[in-house]
């Protein structure tokens, strides 16, 4: 067997490979990331800001935004080190870091114990979650991107979000036996057990990362001495408006959170819909994402990346009102169907298509540091959504109309970042990032008329 023929068939392989390692490798490092969001929403309000009164609610989620603070400083680390050093042993310290962290805050004493000692350590621990979030689903999605045959790269790095959405299945699922406590035991050691497992994920995540291999296109650049020297400066010098583009269009994110967020505290605090019952919702919406994502992004590797992602996000903006005005009806099928609807149809639309999307705007060079630094800022926006519309509802979380008017207002700056960005879905991952020449653009173009994308 020749080299080359070893080298496509062993292709195949290391992009399913790097496909399964990102999903679950996804899943169990956002579990721990995702644990916080939902206990921020039922108990760190009177677990760690007892004596703020009605702002509790606001404190507790702007403790969830603290990481989305420090996921773009994590950005610039792990994206300097992945595009200097490689791609795996980044993402194998992310998750020592997240795990470590999500372990100590179910060790963390309450505001009854020690007093303001315990808001500033969960703030200080949700940094360290946010830093190592930083380097995560972007490290992932260029390690799988790079490993990916050509025609299917949305298709494999998809499964990096499915995992992400796995994750949140997981997390709210955990949630749901310890809802179902009494409520001192709740309060007292409950909330901690989510907490605590990430001991357990966090070995066997370990055990998954340590198995992955470097993309060949990385292996090249370092093998020839073309690693840029300072990532972050080279990104920025050369590609500035893909990453203004990349920071915009990450905006839609806030979708998810206001679903797994702020809606969960309307459903419960304000129309007293059942806690159990709201996460399983949660839960069924995004495991719904995780099957429905590669579908949408196998789309966009036929059709194009932007027409896909535009849909779902226009999708979005319109079915969030929908959503809001069915949970004030109580009506459980109705919450099921349409957050299904929302999440699990409009809402994967672009959240399947962008791994691979936002990573073919950079080149190999820069493409980690230029994935992480514009994703986590986009991010970052997306983290507070709940306190803006905590802020903007001033406390009465019954006034949603906010909220979703805020939801259309980001999605629809991200749905014209995305219409002004290039099309990427037929470019060959060698000119990934590349400014083509007229050649190149005219071949494309001749060739988008006559062929189809592998399948």
């Amino acid at each position: 067997m020749s080299a080359s023929t070893s080298m496509a068939s062993s292709k195949p392989t290391a992009a399913r490979t790097a496909a399964v390692s990102g999903f679950l490798g996804s899943t169990l490092e956002y579990y721990d990331f995702f644990i916080f969001g939902s206990a921020a929403a039922l108990f760190f309000g009177r677990l760690f800001f007892p004596d703020a009164g009605a702002a509790s609610s606001l404190l507790s989620f702007a403790t969830l935004g603290v990481a989305y603070i420090a996921r773009p400083l994590g950005a610039i680390l792990w994206g300097h080190f992945g595009d200097r050093l490689g791609r795996k042993n980044v993402l194998v310290l992310t998750l020592v870091l997240m795990g470590a962290s999500t372990f100590l805050i179910g060790c963390l004493p309450t505001y009854s114990a020690v007093g303001a000692i315990a808001p500033i350590a969960l703030v200080a621990l949700r940094l360290v979650q946010g830093i190592s979030a930083g380097g995560e689903s972007p490290g992932s999605s260029s390690l799988t991107l790079e490993h990916s045959p050509e025609g299917r790269r949305a298709f494999f790095t998809s499964f990096t979000m499915s995992g992400i959405q796995f994750g949140i299945v997981i997390s709210s699922v955990v949630f749901i036996p310890v809802t179902m406590l009494p409520q001192d035991a709740l309060m007292s050691w409950g909330w901690r057990v989510p907490f605590l497992l990430s001991a357990v994920v966090t070995l066997v995540a370990f055990y998954l990362r340590r198995r992955l291999e470097e993309p060949e296109v990385f292996t090249e650049i370092k093998e020839d001495a073309k690693a840029a020297a300072i990532p972050l400066v080279e990104l920025f010098r050369n590609d500035l408006p893909n990453v203004v583009r990349v920071t915009l269009a990450a905006l839609v994110t806030m979708v998810n959170t206001v679903f797994t967020v702020f809606a969960l505290a309307y459903a419960t605090e304000v129309v007293k819909l059942d806690k159990a019952m709201m996460l399983i919702v949660i839960a069924v919406a995004n495991l719904v994402t995780v099957f429905t994502q590669p579908l949408w992004a196998l789309l966009s590797d036929r059709i194009g990346r932007k027409p896909v992602f535009i849909a779902g996000t226009v999708g979005s903006a319109v079915l969030v009102f929908a959503f809001f005005t069915v949970l004030g009806t109580g009506n459980w099928p109705l919450i099921f169907i349409t957050a299904i609807t929302l999440t699990g149809v409009a809402y994967a639309m672009p959240n399947g298509v962008y791994p691979a999307y936002f990573p073919e705007l950079f080149p190999a060079r820069t493409r980690y540091t230029g994935m992480a630094v514009s994703l986590m800022l986009g991010l970052l926006v997306a983290g507070f959504t709940p306190a803006i519309g905590a802020a903007l509802t001033a406390g009465n979380h019954a006034n949603w109309t906010p909220v979703a008017w805020m939801t259309v207002g980001f999605c629809a700056i991200a749905a014209i970042a995305a219409l002004t960005a290039r099309e990427t879905f037929r470019i060959p991952k060698a000119e990934l990032g590349l400014k083509p020449s007229p050649r190149t653009v005219a071949g494309t173009a001749k060739e988008s008329a006559v062929q189809e994308p592998a399948a």
